[in-house]
């Protein structure tokens, strides 16, 4: 069994049993799982971890399943890159990329929260899941969903990029595309959770399917050499990402894992959907809804549920925030790739280049570790280099012609 003690609302501390509930019925705050850590401290320590299966599960005594994983059985434990060119370019001495753009079946992090979301189903006993998306979330749920039998029900908004529509209807869901924003969609399914029993994973399963995050942080502690970093740096779409990391590296420290933990948080966005970052630079704790307009899709959520969680973590930890205009989302994107060789989706780009003017303005010291949370592949979001990319030499098939190529390759 688990080492799960019930669910607690975030704003009164009210407990509830575990069950499919997401809201306190009393003051209608969020819910989060609440855990037996001294029990959990027994079970488990850096020995244990390291001799178990490279994958998400490693950690499970920290997840709330009360049996063996029933789903992403190879999601998780993705590189800790040492971005040593990269950090030449930035002038900063120690910095890493956890690259959740590869290992991943559906190569994004969602494959970590619906691994845990669909266990979590499947011990309810549904036998329907159900998402509102923007894209990476769509394919994890049709993908982990098709492997563990469940009926499928995928809502997306109609701005999606065309890429990401077909990487989910692969799978065959009953994809539903609405017309609006992401937002729009939530509040539909909100509705749609309340009349149908399914297992909406960010809905009425949100506090398990939000704890899969956690495992990013366990794995950026662990690939340091069981060291938290002096920052890390995160893309913030609802805002639930940056505090479950958080969260993940307090864990470490309370249970024994760790014994020193000075880590500062810090939060990215997109100038086209930033209520996050706005609050933090204003120093208010309001979160004030935008209608998104950016090219980072997977971040576009205007009304972000954990955005004011997400901004007490910063400022708890010490760390701020930055927004990037699509120009820096795309410019950074190139520089990952043409540095590191990693391929991250505009998601990556914002996070990439909100570290980089984080640094130039010496809110992330160049002498301090720090690592840069790459979340998706770009293969997701291939539309938002078009015409941005350098052009193909092409050439005749003779020699002649490729030498003539050459030249001008040479000449620069």
């Amino acid at each position: 069994m688990g080492h799960v003690t019930g669910l607690k609302c975030r704003e009164c501390g009210r407990l509830y049993a575990v069950e499919p509930i997401y809201v306190c019925e009393f003051c209608f705050g969020p819910l989060e799982v609440a855990y037996d850590y001294k029990g959990i401290a027994g079970a488990i320590s850096r020995e244990t971890i390291e001799k178990r299966g490279k994958n998400l599960w490693r950690y499970r005594e920290l997840l709330p399943v009360d049996g063996d994983p029933r789903a992403g059985l190879d999601s998780g434990f993705t590189p800790l890159v040492r971005a040593g060119n990269l950090a030449k370019v930035l002038g900063v001495e120690e910095l890493y990329i956890k690259d959740d753009t590869v290992v991943h079946p559906t190569l994004s992090f969602k494959d970590r929260v619906v691994s845990i979301a669909l266990t979590k189903a499947m011990e309810f006993g549904f036998d329907t899941v159900a998402c509102a998306s923007t894209g990476n979330l769509a394919h994890s749920v049709s993908a982990h969903g098709a492997k563990a039998g469940f009926k499928r029900f995928i809502f997306i908004p109609a701005t999606l990029e065309a890429s990401k529509i077909i990487a989910s209807l692969v799978y065959e869901p009953n994809l539903v595309v609405v017309d609006g924003n992401y937002d729009d969609v939530n509040r539909l399914c909100s509705e749609i959770a309340n009349r149908y029993r399914w297992a909406f994973v960010n809905i009425n399963i949100r506090p398990f399917y939000a704890e899969g995050s956690k495992t990013i942080g366990y794995e950026v502690v662990e690939q340091l050499g069981w060291r938290a970093p002096d920052n890390v740096v995160v893309p913030c779409a609802s805002g639930s990402l940056l505090t479950k990391v958080w969260k993940s590296f307090r864990e470490f420290r309370d249970i024994g894992i760790i014994s020193e933990l000075r880590t500062k948080v810090y939060a990215a966005q997109a100038a086209g959907c930033a209520p996050i970052a706005t609050a933090i630079k204003q120093g208010t704790d309001v979160i004030r809804p935008v209608k998104p307009n950016t090219i980072a899709k997977s971040l576009a959520i205007g009304n972000p549920a954990d955005g004011f969680y997400a901004s007490q973590v910063v400022r708890e930890t010490g760390g701020y925030a930055e927004d990037v205009t699509d120009q820096e989302i795309i410019d950074a994107m190139k520089l990952l790739a043409r540095t590191e060789g990693i391929f991250a989706e505009t998601a990556g780009g914002v996070t990439l280049a909100a570290a980089k003017k984080m640094i130039e303005s010496g809110k992330i010291r160049r002498d301090e570790s720090t690592v840069i949370c790459i979340t998706g592949n770009g293969l997701k979001t291939q539309e938002s280099l078009q015409g941005h990319t350098l052009s193909p030499h092409y050439i005749k098939p003779s020699l002649a012609s490729f030498e003539e190529a050459l030249k001008n390759i040479n000449r620069g």
